[in-house]
């Protein structure tokens, strides 16, 4: 039998593109994660499942939609009969350790702090955790006392004391403490470039005159698009004076620290697998990424910009395939799982929404008929920031893009031909094709996946009318997770196999 993979992934939180260098930005100081597209596959139009950071997460480690596990806002957990990328791992005799932020047990930024079902409790390490390592004067001081790079210098902040290097410690224990009988897959989710962008003063000495050029975007008038942006931009979030530019030292200096980080845990992984000769996936991903000012907007939130649902993929294969190429398919968070169990020969059920992109490493061609679907229902139940209820959903096919907002106006993009966004074609005669095609494509996925907040509004828009049957519609089958039982279904007792149409005089098949 051939020796079973292990897997490595890397999380960071709202690390948009514009802050990697392998992704064209100059000057970001990012030698780690340049190095890992060098030596693997840098995907070019990944997107997250949504602009925000529980239903991103709920994407990435549950490979399904996050309004279908149940957590779609930030302080929603994920539903009891949802299985996370842990529980399937360890159930496959893997051991799982998760190091860092979490996000997902509705209890917001912090989380709990007890390790939940799949990983191992000897490494959890979330931010209550963390938490319960710092005195209360030391919460006080990395919550809201390390604003400026003179507080840095003042409290004499080392790496010691940031989140990141505590993260790193403990996934060099985990690695350390490995051995070759059982295979591993360990997460190591940093919370760095994050607000409160904690990090040693010399990293930001660094960044103190350096710029980001935003482009034409920074000077979107926002003249045809939705409402909410304009009320947005108009906000304590907004831009009313653009300058073109990105200047953040603080984020900047931070986000070059977390690259030590990162290069720490991957080091050390490598370092196993040449003792072992076990191969190791590793993949590099972020949540989701920020405007920083593009479209006179800053932080994330519900639009479906590139700069905000455009996410870093990088993927390292262990046996080098595809090495420095890049791929121009379109992906999303959903698909890693997938594609991970996959490359461990494990079994991918039906539940996933995600398809897996293993054939695509090492290959250079594209798969134009891939999606990525991006939804976005409120910032937080507990309150009304970032807007309040903004429902959204966005598919993407590429070069095109919609993005309907539910309350507000739908977009259409070209990205091919308007990288910056800047045109919304959503009622041009010329793209109505396009338009209609993407749009019969969104409400397909959206009720292949059963999307709970599917129906009418989605299909009838201003500019096209597609409803579909509602008060008369075949039920649909439950899919399978490989781990519950089956649903019996209403009108015949059996397995669910979604024969039955509500309300019809008799029983037809669909």
């Amino acid at each position: 039998m051939s020796i079973r993979p292990n897997f490595l992934l890397v999380m960071t939180d709202t690390q948009p593109t514009a802050f990697l260098g392998c992704y064209g930005t100059p000057g970001v100081r990012t030698p780690c994660l340049d190095a890992l597209a060098a030596q693997g596959v840098r995907f070019d139009h990944a997107y997250t499942t949504s602009p925000l950071c529980t239903p991103a997460r709920a994407g990435i480690f549950t490979g399904m939609m996050p309004s279908m596990g149940g957590a779609y806002t930030n302080t929603q957990p994920l539903g009891d009969t949802v299985l996370t990328m842990g529980q399937r791992f360890s159930a496959a005799g893997y051991r799982c350790g998760y190091i860092g932020k979490w996000h997902l047990d509705g209890y917001d930024y912090f989380g709990t702090g007890k390790c939940p079902p799949g990983w191992e409790d000897a490494y959890w390490y979330d931010g209550r955790r963390y938490l319960m390592e710092l005195s209360p004067d030391q919460v006080a001081l990395w919550r809201r006392g390390l604003v400026s790079l003179d507080a840095l210098r003042q409290h004499q902040i080392t790496s010691e004391f940031t989140w990141a290097h505590r993260i790193a410690n403990r996934a060099e224990r985990f690695l350390s403490e490995q051995t070759s009988d059982r295979p591993f897959l360990l997460v190591t989710s940093f919370d760095e470039p994050h607000h409160p962008h904690t990090c040693p003063p010399e990293f930001v000495e660094a960044f103190m005159d350096h710029r980001i050029d935003l482009g034409p975007s920074a000077f979107d008038t926002l003249t045809d698009k939705p409402e909410h942006q304009k009320e947005w931009a108009q906000g304590w979030l907004g831009v009313k004076e653009p300058t073109g530019f990105y200047h953040s030292p603080l984020t900047l200096g931070c986000n070059a620290y977390l690259d030590t980080q990162i290069d720490r845990v991957v080091r050390k992984a490598r370092e196993l697998s040449a003792r072992t000769g076990a191969p190791t996936w590793i993949v590099f991903s972020s949540d989701h990424g920020d405007h920083l000012g593009t479209h006179r907007l800053v932080n994330k939130g519900p639009t479906g910009y590139e700069a905000n649902t455009r996410i870093p993929l990088i993927v390292v294969a262990p046996d080098g395939r595809g090495a420095g190429t890049v791929q121009s398919s379109v992906v999303s968070h959903v698909d890693i799982l997938p594609t991970l169990l996959r490359a461990a020969g494990l079994p991918v059920p039906a539940i996933l929404d995600g398809v897996d992109f293993l054939d695509l490493i090492g290959s250079s061609t594209t798969a134009p008929e891939r999606v990525a679907v991006t939804e976005y229902t409120r910032y937080e139940v507990s309150h009304d920031g970032f807007g309040g209820f903004e429902p959204l959903r966005m598919i993407v096919r590429w070069p095109w893009k919609l993005v309907i907002n539910l309350c507000r106006t739908d977009e259409l993009y070209n990205l091919a031909d308007d990288p910056h966004e800047l045109r919304n074609r959503i009622v041009d005669p010329s793209c109505a094709g396009e338009r209609d095609c993407l749009h019969e494509a969104l409400l397909d996925w959206m009720d292949a996946r059963t999307d709970p907040h599917r129906g009418v509004p989605w299909q009838r828009r201003a500019w096209r009318d597609a409803r579909r049957p509602h008060w008369k519609a075949a039920t649909r089958p439950v899919r399978d997770d490989g781990v519950r039982p089956p649903y019996l279904d209403y009108d015949t007792g059996f397995p669910t196999r979604g024969t039955a149409m509500q309300y019809a005089d008799d029983i037809k098949k669909s």
